[in-house]
């Protein structure tokens, strides 16, 4: 049984736990994007939408694995991750790259995700 859900794929502005903070209108977004479980293997699902907007990057889905569906569905998955590629990156100090272009490659359902912000934030079905 599949799982619809949405939820932020990225925020903007926000430095996660690896140092990178992701600017607004980063991100080129052209194609169709995979659904992966932690950024590995044959894809669980379908991003339907990905759309940036002021917050970050929005994404509607559809899990087709069960078992995942089951975890988001009960609570215990809520993370999501993406796949990108830089095309232009600043340094603005030592602990901190800013991220201004980006080409996404993936999005991916995580148990810990590095910006902490990007999660699940409604399910249907």
């Amino acid at each position: 049984m599949s799982l619809r859900f949405a939820g932020y794929a990225a925020v903007f502005d926000r430095v996660d736990r690896g140092g990178d903070v992701i600017r607004a209108g980063a991100f080129d977004v052209s194609g169709s994007v995979p659904l992966l479980w932690h950024h590995r293997g044959a894809p669980v699902g379908v991003v339907e939408r990905v759309v940036p907007d002021a917050r970050g990057l929005r994404v509607i889905g559809r899990i087709d694995d069960a078992a995942l569906a089951g975890m988001v569905r009960g609570g215990g998955v809520s993370g999501l991750s993406i796949g990108y590629r830089v095309r232009a990156g600043v340094r603005t100090d030592s602990a901190v790259r800013e991220l201004t272009a980006l080409d996404l490659v993936e999005v991916s359902l995580v148990a810990q995700p590095m910006q902490p912000l990007a999660r699940v934030h409604a399910i249907e079905g």
